[in-house]
């Protein structure tokens, strides 16, 4: 019989709905139940593409003696970490002080008050060395929790006043500054010593794509015209590009490189790093016009549209690293690695050969099993470009046959954001109205099932239905900025609205007296702790996705009070930024936007004229650091950015503001460009 997860809309809680264990959703429900029954709580966090977590599930949870085990001595409670990033944190946060480190699938054993106790990750289903078996786990935990109750109840006690003592972000003064020239240099400095000038990238391994440290060092090089802050990006880019990381037949990345190198990946892919590094590659070619940079843009473009887009138009979460290797194992990488001997069944002798050169296939294998994951270790040799692209072709079709890795198909708001904002861009710059039309859809998906009409977003959806739990700060970041991003490229000021609408409740149920922030609104679930935290981890961090959205808004419509919130979230970034520059890329990047301005640009004609479209795309391609565009014809009053803003001279014209003060306007598609250039 199904437990009561059959009744979620998680498609990682309904993998376990049929279990032996009787999961309960995260509820209170749950937890009155485990005060009825007087036994602890077991809380087992993952996520639908994460391999490990799919190991315990079939090792122990789907095993009929620890399930009865665990059902006769425990609640058992298991949560979607993408659908409740607040669960997850405040939780990760008690394991990482226990520990000293994280990792999903989180084993948390809590009280019937939801403190924690005893905590773990993986737990195998036998002994190993330094680790024990979940069986020797959980009848320790049974038999302290008999024994020892008071005591164990004592031990969590300490844990929660332990982390409450930890306090919130402190800004350090009366009047927290955000970053300036000095702090973000120092912070360009601190990369700089991170850098793998061998393989592009920051430190060792595992080595994760780092979009929002490439974001900062694009912006800084358009500020200040840095070379080496350009030079980083560029190889750490060419280097993803040719790697294994990087899927050479289909487009799109994987989360991360095992190594060092790139070449070996662990194969799930997210939407949110393809989103993210969609948007670098489109803003490393507007930089330098790189033919790698704009095909890898528009191939994961491509990847996210084809692979990730649901029937309702939104953005799936992932898809998973494992899939059948034909003969009924699920096996990390099935669906993407090769040997010598599937290229030539595909290819024929000859041609096996030129692809297995071409792609770095050996007989040796680059993965497990004699299997090489196909990258490009020499580079591209374009004098074959017509034979690369036949092999691509074949090797793609025969791969579609393989039985495919599965898909989390759930709408997480935030990443979908993401997305609207990364193929938007890659739209406009390179010809593709369809990107920019799936941009739109997913835009309208989420306005029509995530957004009410006081601008509270749901977090997660799935099948055109909206999940009940409540979105996070990231989502309210996130989303306000791909509604700008899509209005400065179709005009349409409705999106505008929109993301004033969320942005107006990030300051009014997000934010603290002094400025900071909190992952979760002041009217959320009230947890152990409220989730608190600046820095940037796969994707932007709530904190700064919020304050990089907030200082966009403030441009475009003059707000002075999206504006202060702006800049009093950048104080935090002045006392990271310098020490930590990895973990919060998007804050730096926001940090140069500020210091630029950043610069506003109205486009005012009709929207038919030649001229119009010339303008706008100059204003588009434009790198200086979070330009915000509008356009729109003379006297709209849509957004304010564009109000009284009449024509040159009866022809189309842009105008070019920066810190309350504006140039002339232009009707010269070079003259605006000119004004553009950092």
């Amino acid at each position: 019989m199904p437990n009561r997860l059959a009744h979620e809309t998680s498609p990682y809680l309904l993998q376990h709905a049929e279990n032996p264990v009787a999961w309960w959703p995260w509820s209170d429900e749950a937890f009155e139940e485990a005060r009825r029954r007087g036994v602890p709580v077991l809380l087992s966090v993952g996520y639908s593409s994460c391999h490990w977590c799919h190991v315990m599930a079939h090792e122990s949870f789907e095993d009929k003696a620890t399930a009865d085990y665990l059902n006769a001595h425990f609640v058992s409670v298991k949560v979607d970490r993408e659908e409740r990033p607040d669960v997850d944190a405040v939780y990760m946060e008690a394991v990482q002080a226990a520990t000293g480190q994280g990792g999903w699938p989180m084993t948390v054993f809590l009280t019937p008050e939801a403190q924690p106790f005893y905590f773990g990750t993986y737990f195998p289903p036998r002994p190993r060395p330094g680790m024990p078996s979940f069986r020797q786990v959980l009848e320790g935990v049974s038999t302290a929790w008999s024994d020892r109750r008071d005591e164990v109840r004592d031990v969590a006690g300490r844990i929660v006043e332990d982390l409450s003592q930890r306090g919130g972000i402190a800004l350090g003064s009366d009047a927290p500054q955000p970053p300036g020239e000095e702090d973000l240099h120092s912070a360009l400095m601190a990369l700089t010593r991170e850098f793998d000038t061998t393989r592009g990238g920051f430190g060792g391994a595992p080595k994760f794509p780092p979009s929002m440290a490439l974001e900062f060092l694009l912006r800084h090089h358009a500020r200040t015209g840095s070379e080496g802050a350009l030079q980083m990006v560029s190889a750490t880019c060419e280097a993803m590009a040719r790697g294994g990381i990087y899927d050479q037949l289909g487009g799109g990345f994987a989360r991360y490189s095992v190594d060092a190198t790139w070449t070996v990946p662990h194969f799930e892919k997210m939407l949110y790093d393809n989103a993210l590094l969609c948007r670098v590659y489109a803003h490393l070619w507007r930089a330098t016009g790189s033919d790698l940079a704009r095909r890898v843009a528009l191939e994961t473009a491509d990847f996210m549209v084809r692979e990730l887009r649901t029937q309702q138009g939104g953005f799936a979460s992932a898809l998973d690293a494992d899939s059948d290797d034909g003969t009924g194992r699920h096996v990390e990488g099935a669906y993407y690695v090769w040997t010598p001997e599937r290229l030539s069944e595909v290819l024929g002798e000859a041609d096996a050969e030129f692809a297995a050169g071409y792609f770095g296939v050996t007989r040796e294998g680059t993965f497990e099993h004699g299997a090489s994951v196909l990258q490009l270790p020499d580079g591209e040799r374009l004098t074959d470009a017509t034979r690369v692209a036949s092999v691509r072709e074949r090797l793609l079709a025969a791969r579609e046959l393989r039985a495919r890795p599965g898909r989390d198909d759930k709408i997480v708001a935030a990443w979908n954001g993401l997305a609207i904002a990364a193929l938007a861009e890659t739209g406009a710059y390179f010809d593709r109205p369809d990107l920019v039309n799936a941009a739109t859809e997913a835009a309208e998906l989420l306005v029509r099932i995530h957004m009410d009409q006081r601008g509270r977003l749901a977090r997660t959806s799935l099948n055109g239905t909206a999940g009940g739990h409540a979105g996070v700060l990231e989502d309210y970041g996130d989303v306000a900025e791909g509604f700008l991003a899509l209005s400065a490229v179709t005009g349409d000021g409705a999106w505008v609205e929109f993301a004033g609408l969320l942005l107006d409740t990030v300051l009014s149920r997000f934010t603290d007296e002094d400025g900071t922030l909190f992952d979760t609104a002041d009217d959320a679930e009230t947890l152990i702790r409220r989730p608190q935290d600046p820095t940037d981890n796969a994707a932007p961090s709530g904190w700064t996705a919020a304050a990089g959205a907030l200082l966009s808004y403030a441009a475009i419509t003059g707000g002075a009070r999206h504006r202060e919130g702006a800049e009093r979230a950048l104080a935090v970034v002045r006392a990271l930024g310098p020490r930590v520059p990895r973990f919060i890329g998007w804050g730096l990047a926001v940090a140069e936007a500020r210091l630029d301005g950043p610069r506003e640009v109205a486009v005012v004609g009709p929207g038919d004229d030649p001229a119009t479209r010339a303008l706008h795309r100059a204003a588009l391609l434009a790198t200086a650091p979070g330009a915000v565009v509008a356009v729109g014809e003379p006297g709209s009053g849509e957004v304010p950015l564009l109000q009284d803003r009449p024509l040159l001279e009866g022809r189309p014209a842009a105008y070019v503001c920066r810190g309350f003060t504006c140039d002339a306007p232009t009707a010269d598609v070079e003259a605006l460009t000119a004004k553009l250039g950092g």
